[in-house]
């Protein structure tokens, strides 16, 4: 609430008041980010799973047509969407890296280091919706 005293001023907080207080706030984000970034990992890691769960099940329908599993994510309907990398939104890279008869292993490898640590995530599953993390960010 704004009072205006007798000599015409209004009575409010000052611009270094202001500034003290963004400073702080920024100190504290600063201080709180460290403890987030595994929660960040784990929140972009669900895109990996989820595209690699469709990539079983088009793996799966494939192989119901042809009795073998294929390498070629376009002969399974799967498409990439584009990578941020190349100014779309997908933080991973989906590939299936081998395909025989009776089995199959697709990988999604991140291409954004979440946590700054030089390390990218990479996730693979197989026929057999085995689904691991073998590198974690």
């Amino acid at each position: 609430m704004f009072t205006i005293k007798e000599n015409n001023r209004i009575k409010a907080f000052t611009l270094s008041e202001l500034l003290v207080v963004l400073v702080i706030i920024g100190i504290l984000v600063l201080l709180a980010l460290p403890s987030l970034m595994p929660l960040i990992s784990k929140a972009h890691s669900t895109e990996a799973q989820l595209q690699l769960g469709q990539v079983h099940l088009l793996e799966k329908n494939y192989f119901y047509l042809h009795s073998k599993y294929t390498k070629d994510l376009d002969e399974i309907g799967f498409e990439q969407v584009k990578l941020v990398t190349e100014g779309g939104s997908a933080k991973y890279k989906i590939e299936v890296i081998e395909a025989t008869t009776n089995a199959f292993k697709a990988k999604a490898t991140a291409v954004v280091d979440f946590d700054g640590d030089g390390v990218f995530d990479i996730w693979e599953i197989d026929e057999n919706k085995n689904l691991k993390e073998i590198t974690k960010d």
